[in-house]
Parts: C-alpha cells; structure tokens; sequence
C-alpha cells in the first residue's frame, strides 16, 4: 500500500468519526492548544506522513515538525540527527556511519534517505521497540519525507476542508549543522516565507532549544514569527526575563512543572508557569503520553493537573485525540 493511499485512508477514517468541525484561528490568552507531537506518534510512526494526517483528522490546532538537513540541503522531518533508531539505513547503508557508529542524516543527500524505511522508534542495540504496545516494528510502507513535503499537505488540507491547522517546526541542533558548514536557520526561514509563514498570525509557531540561536532568528533574521524557547533544565528557569525578550513562549519538560506529590497526596506544582506569564510568555509542555503516565493514575488526571491546575497553555502530545476529546468535555 503507496504511503499516499495510507494518508487517504487514514484521513478518510478520522474524518468521518469527526462530529463537528471548526476553522480555528489563532489560539487567544484563553485558549489551551493541543500540539500533536511528531504527529499521531502514539498511533503510527513518528513524523511520517500517515502520522501527520492522521493528526490532521484529528483536528488539533498545531503540528510538530523536527527538521534536520540533508547533504544536499534539504530540510527533513525527524526528530535525531542521526537515523539507526527509525530507519533501516544500517541495513540499507551499513557502510556509511561515522566513527561513533552513527548513521548521520546530514550525511545523506534526499534520494539516498527515500530509499530509507521507517519504522516506530526502537533500540538499535536491541532491535526491541522504545514503546512497545505501540505500531508493530518495519511493517508497512513509510518513509522519510521533507519540511516541504509536509507543509504541502497540512496546506492542502486545510484547503480541501476548510480548517486552519498550524505548524509547529523545530530548528534541531544548530551548532552541529553550523560545525558541518550549513546554516539551518536560514534555510528553514527561507522555506517558511515561501510558503507564506512570516509573522504571528500565520499558523506557525518556530521553536529551538538553543537560545543563542532562537535569539539570532529573532534579531539577525528579523524573524516575525511565535518563537518558542524549549528548555529543559532548571537553571534555565531563572532567564524567563531574558527569553522575554526574543521569545513569546518557553517549552518546558512537564516535570519542570509538576514536582511529584507532596505529603497530603496532592500534586506539587512549580512557580514556572505563574513566572512565565508574568514574563508574558505562553507555555507549551512537552511530552503528554497515555502509555507513560509519570506517576498518575489516569491520562486524564494528568491533563486535569497540567492544564488546569498548573494553568499551561499548551501541551505536546503523542495522543492528540485524547487531550482534545478532554479539553472538549471541560
């Protein structure tokens, strides 16, 4: 089965299980969004087409996109730098990996990654899947695709049913892309304005862990888009005021926000998002997993405490369906 007939497919199915359907605009202060990370990656394979669609059908606000460079310049969707833990490419390429046993995308021109299967992600060492009660390991047909590839299709789509679904791209380890010779900021900006993403209110919101660089794309680049400063670690914490500056909004680890549970039981909550929002900074969380519950009991007692309890604006998630059936019964 073509990756393109499993894309009609699988929209087809979602679309008809859809009772309602909204053109959305840009979330308001309100508003909670629901980011679907690496696309439906609880379902089908991360960052695959068939999982973007899928995503798609499930009417979420914004799509995930990781972008790694090619050899020959071209921005891909995956979320590692490197490819032997989605890929076939050992298989494929046994010969082409770096001294550190690496498969390197940048190593690659485009043709040669099209040739790559992918598969849900997996231990290379062990050949056993990360998640192992989700999609089976190389079965079926998916492959790697481009930022343009899937800007095309969330672009059609929204054309052929009349909804206003965002994307959501990160700029992935751009110190290493700059140590290879290659400027990914300025390749991706370029991509965005030619397909129309120029300021906050078009539907797409760029995000990075590196804030040097996230800082260039703002004030050396002149960039008008949503930034968003990933973070994953406390000290970061304390430059809420800085990113400010640059950026309007962080991305923390949910565990930078909820802190276990305290001697009565309750969940303990940090002051993260409160400082964020003094700092006028939205918060979108990282990463919401039905099949990785931290500690709580239900998915939904997760997504209560996250969204209303510790009051974040956003959540990224292998489960889209789930937190937007949730957000919609609140």
């Amino acid at each position: 089965m073509s990756r393109f007939l499993i894309v009609l497919l699988v929209l087809c199915f979602m679309s008809c299980n859809t009772k309602e359907v909204k053109i959305k605009e840009m979330p308001t202060k309100s508003e909670k969004i629901v980011i679907a990370h690496r696309g439906a990656s609880g379902y089908l394979p991360e960052h695959t087409l068939p999982a973007k669609a899928m995503a798609y059908g499930m009417n979420v606000d914004f799509i995930e996109q990781d972008i790694v460079l090619s050899k020959d310049n071209v921005p891909i969707v995956i979320h590692d730098i490197h490819l032997e833990t989605v890929t076939d490419v050992a298989i494929k390429f046994p010969d082409r990996s770096r001294a550190d046993k690496k498969f390197y995308v940048i190593d690659f021109t485009f043709e040669e990654l099209k040739q790559l299967n992918v598969s849900e992600r997996f231990d290379p060492a062990t050949n056993e899947a990360i998640f192992p009660n989700r999609f089976p390991l190389f079965k079926s047909n998916f492959k790697i695709h481009s930022l343009q590839d899937e800007i095309e299709l969330i672009q059609g789509l929204n054309k052929s049913t009349g909804r206003n679904i965002g994307i959501y791209p990160e700029v992935k380890e751009p110190e290493f892309h700059q140590k290879e010779g290659k400027d990914i900021s300025k390749i991706v900006l370029n991509i965005l304005m030619e397909y129309g993403y120029k300021t906050k209110n078009d539907h797409c919101i760029l995000q990075c862990f590196n804030a040097k660089e996230l800082k260039r794309i703002r004030n050396e680049f002149k960039s008008e888009l949503f930034l968003v400063q990933l973070i994953e670690f406390e000290e970061e914490e304390l430059r809420l005021e800085e990113f400010a500056k640059y950026a309007d909004g962080i991305g923390p680890w949910i565990q930078q926000i909820i802190k276990g549970k305290g001697v009565n039981g309750k969940w303990l909550i940090s002051d993260l998002v409160i400082n964020a929002h003094k700092n006028n900074l939205k918060v979108h969380a990282y990463t919401f997993r039905a099949d990785q519950l931290g500690g709580f009991e239900t998915f939904d007692e997760l997504l209560n405490v996250a969204l209303y309890e510790a009051n974040i604006d956003g959540v990224f998630t292998d489960f889209p369906d789930k937190v937007v059936g949730f957000i919609n019964k609140n």
